[in-house]
């Protein structure tokens, strides 16, 4: 990957912040989405928003020509995000139907069950795509973003082989794939004040409407008590999932360990710069299967990659990731998709 931030956004923390409150996300219309439900095997639901023009009916007829990108959104992240309305617009620029599945809990409605969603949920991952491939024989191209991209990637580790048989492709993006060391950058200084903080301010509520629902799921007091998010994982997200407490969660979630196992084609996009990743614990070239591809650029922030003047615009990224996914999978990309500067 070539890309190098504007030099008006200096350091790893403006490269997250900026892109996520103020860049440009799309080059076409605004972005429009048509909500489907689906019933989750153990009852509960999920909420999938469909590209406008994408959408189910729309996608039967299309994805065998053009392909369907789905995209995993990161934690407390939804269709709304900055990156998911990027990709929608990269989706549109090049004749690709796209969805956002979201995570349990983020589409705006509590769910039904004593759970909600996490790092490591390999088999929501492949329950989503068994599903999406029932109905769309064609190419099927998945990004995860963050949180997304780790379980993603935790998807493909496990299945190994038979991943082919749902998604031909697939990426991940600024996912900390090695959750200790993910856990430990966020919880100190500048990232525990601002990142930990923005974090706990929404999922604690979620939580106490959980509990609310479920009474005795957890202890109330020790969430209320938790100031990080290991604390928050050792009280809620881990005895929720089966884990027997965090350092358990993050160990075994955590992707990086697996990534030798992937046998379909996968990009792991990191910037060195992440206050969330740190670049210590990203793979090596040593630690990846043979179909794994490794793009760390010097500069991106988490999930920003901001490109051009004030205010800047996101599109560089999804505009390379989408290219590298689609050229994976055997599409042809649009050849005037692309109305910005060039990507770097």
């Amino acid at each position: 990957m070539e890309y190098a931030a504007p030099a008006w956004l200096p350091g790893g923390n403006l490269q997250t912040i900026w892109p996520a409150l103020f860049a440009r996300r799309v080059f076409g219309g605004p972005v429009r989405y048509r909500r489907e439900r689906w019933t989750a095997p153990d009852g509960d639901f999920i909420d999938l928003d469909w590209l406008a023009g994408g959408s189910a009916a729309h996608a039967v007829a299309s994805v065998g020509a053009h392909g369907l990108l789905v995209l995993f959104h990161g934690l407390e992240g939804s269709s709304r995000s900055h990156y998911a309305e990027a990709f929608a617009d990269f989706a549109r620029a090049h004749g690709l139907a796209y969805v956002v599945p979201h995570f349990r809990g983020c589409s705006g409605e509590l769910n039904h069950g004593p759970r909600a969603y996490h790092s490591g949920d390999h088999e929501e991952i492949g329950w989503i795509l068994a599903r999406l491939r029932e109905r769309h024989p064609g190419p099927l191209l998945a990004v995860g973003v963050s949180l997304g991209g780790n379980a993603l990637l935790r998807w493909a580790g496990e299945q190994e082989g038979a991943a082919a048989r749902l998604a031909s492709a697939v990426a991940a993006v600024c996912s900390p794939i090695d959750l200790a060391a993910g856990g430990t950058a966020i919880g100190r200084g500048f990232n525990r004040l601002v990142y930990t903080g923005m974090f706990l301010r929404s999922m604690k509520p979620k939580a106490l409407a959980k509990l609310a629902q479920h009474p005795g799921l957890f202890d109330r007091e020790a969430l209320l008590a938790a100031r990080d998010l290991y604390a928050f994982d050792n009280v809620f997200t881990a005895p929720l999932h089966g884990f027997q407490g965090t350092d358990d969660y993050w160990a075994r979630a955590s992707a990086k360990p697996h990534l030798h196992r992937i046998r379909i084609p996968a990009l792991v996009l990191n910037a060195r710069n992440d206050p969330f990743v740190p670049a210590a614990s990203l793979p090596a070239a040593h630690e990846v299967g043979p179909r794994v591809t490794l793009w760390q650029p010097a500069t991106g922030g988490h999930v920003g990659f901001p490109s051009g003047r004030p205010p800047a615009h996101v599109r560089a990224m999804p505009e390379q990731v989408g290219r590298w996914l689609m050229a994976a999978a055997g599409l042809r990309p649009a050849a005037q998709a692309w109305r910005g500067r060039a990507p770097q």
